[in-house]
């Protein structure tokens, strides 16, 4: 029971970080806001995390759990050739409202090279997972030069989407739907991820 009752505030602190970073920066964030959010005091806080980086850093790993299921789940359900337009949207959607998220686990980035490591392996894990729903959809082994552009699109879209979460350029907002019009264009044209299907 008391088990119980510490993974409830653990999960309620957790999820109090996230509503105050979907508000404010996480700089500007403080462990009395994120208790009082929760329902817990300052000590509760300090009985699950060291500091407010140690809370940084599981919500980190909650956003790989969550983010990992519903990518999956995804890519067992979507099963037309259209299922890239999808994905893509369900990407952007959730930096975009995650992205004070995002900035600040970006900026942990530039001090602590150890803190991408996951990052990087999750991002690993989409991309096999791409690869495996297109060649069921194609019914054969992609090549490797189809592989490699694969991997290459998932990565000039990573790049693209960090870049407009930290410093929001224009002249299309992340924000806006031509925004995921013009990201899912340019993904299926690294891709080659039509002619792809063409070709079984």
């Amino acid at each position: 029971m008391k088990q119980s009752r510490s993974k409830k505030t653990y999960d309620a602190l957790i999820s109090a970080g996230f509503k105050l970073l979907k508000k404010q920066e996480y700089d500007s964030i403080t462990v009395a806001e994120v208790s009082k959010l929760a329902g817990y005091s300052v000590g509760a806080f300090y009985g699950r995390f060291q500091s407010k980086d140690e809370l940084f850093y599981a919500m980190v790993n909650h956003h790989f759990t969550i983010r990992y299921k519903k990518l999956e789940r995804l890519f067992s359900t979507l099963y037309d050739k259209n299922f890239v337009d999808e994905l893509i949207k369900d990407i952007v959607k959730y930096y975009w409202t995650n992205r004070s998220f995002w900035r600040a686990a970006l900026a942990r980035r530039m001090y602590d090279s150890e803190f991408w490591a996951p990052v990087k392996m999750s991002g690993d894990s989409i991309t096999v997972s791409f690869i495996t729903r297109l060649s069921e959809l194609t019914n054969r082994p992609l090549t490797d030069t189809e592989e490699e552009n694969i991997h290459f699109g998932f990565q000039l879209m990573g790049g693209i989407i960090n870049n407009m979460v930290v410093n929001e350029p224009g002249p299309v907002p992340m924000k806006q739907k031509v925004f995921v019009e013009k990201l899912t264009r340019a993904f299926r044209l690294v891709t080659d991820y039509d002619n792809i299907l063409k070709v079984k």
